[in-house]
């Protein structure tokens, strides 16, 4: 976008008096992800100029707001107000208002409420136009020292973990680099999954902190990320960046042993932990954890 289309488009949100041709435009503006550095000029402009802003969470957007000296009025809109509130912005937006909206951090609209209220401005003809910044996933991937030419971005794994694991299933086979997040009170537990399902030879990259003081990068295999863990303990937001599937990944069920004990150390050997190496043993004989934990007793 040149100068003179910037200057259009911001004359939406820095004039009272708008033509009556006037599409109102609701702008996705992304907020830093750590560093308030990361904030764009143009993000800061726009903010400061329209009436309102729909933030995730108002008591955290106001302390951004403060720190660039922005007096604009605030309204809450999250994940739980979403399908009351999200009529309601699009409403008071069709009398002629443009809006902000702006997540806790990084881009809105990525594993956040802000997508549903893209979706309903597209719906009722209004603008929807990106105010680009910061993103997690993203700048873990280009500091990952993986393939960066394809890549699916998963996002959160499913809470259940049936779920994860049917979610993991359907992507172990693909070939592009995969992007997940993760708290740190459930990293071991997701790394663990990972390791399982894709095999612990991928090698993968955890991105922690990204853009603040403590921000830090481990790189290794599945494996070596588990044992990692299992001695440090994970502090702060992760974005897990794993390979994508190769020819080495791909092991034919037939050449997998059958005899639980064998089949409990094959999977150690893929780099798994002692429980989950008996989890997966269990699961591919179609018996239970207890079942193969009696069988290497005896």
């Amino acid at each position: 976008m040149n100068e003179n289309t910037f200057s259009r488009v911001t004359t939406n949100v820095e004039t009272q008096d708008k033509p009556a041709t006037h599409v109102p435009t609701l702008y996705l503006c992304a907020t830093p992800i750590g560093n308030l550095e990361d904030m764009t000029y143009r993000a800061v402009r726009v903010l400061g100029a329209v009436e309102l802003i729909a933030a995730e969470d108002t008591r955290h957007t106001r302390q951004l707001l403060t720190h660039f000296d922005i007096h604009t009025r605030l309204t809450s809109y999250h994940e739980h107000n979403k399908f009351e509130k999200g009529p309601e912005l699009i409403a008071w937006m069709q009398e002629g208002h443009d809006l902000a909206c702006v997540s806790d951090a990084g881009l809105p609209g990525i594993c956040d409420p802000g997508s549903h209220l893209a979706q309903l401005a597209v719906e009722a003809g209004l603008t929807v136009t990106p105010l680009p910044g910061a993103n997690a996933g993203l700048s873990a991937l280009i500091c990952s020292g993986l393939d960066t030419m394809r890549f699916t971005f998963v996002g959160f794994l499913p809470k259940t973990a049936k779920k994860a694991q049917e979610t993991l299933e359907e992507i172990k086979s693909r070939t592009d680099t995969l992007i997940f997040y993760e708290a740190p009170h459930h990293l071991r537990k997701t790394l663990a999954t990972l390791t399982e399902i894709l095999g612990g030879n991928r090698q993968a990259a955890l991105g922690r902190e990204l853009t603040k003081r403590f921000e830090e990068f481990q790189r290794g295999t599945l494996a070596e990320l588990v044992a990692f863990y299992e001695t440090h303990e994970p502090r702060g937001e992760y974005v897990i960046v794993v390979a994508g599937c190769g020819e080495e990944d791909v092991v034919p069920v037939d050449d997998k042993p059958t005899d639980p004990k064998a089949l409990y150390e094959y999977y150690l050997a893929e780099g798994l932990p002692k429980k989950e190496a008996m989890r997966a043993a269990a699961k591919d004989l179609g018996i239970s954890r207890r079942e193969v934990y009696n069988m290497l007793l005896e």
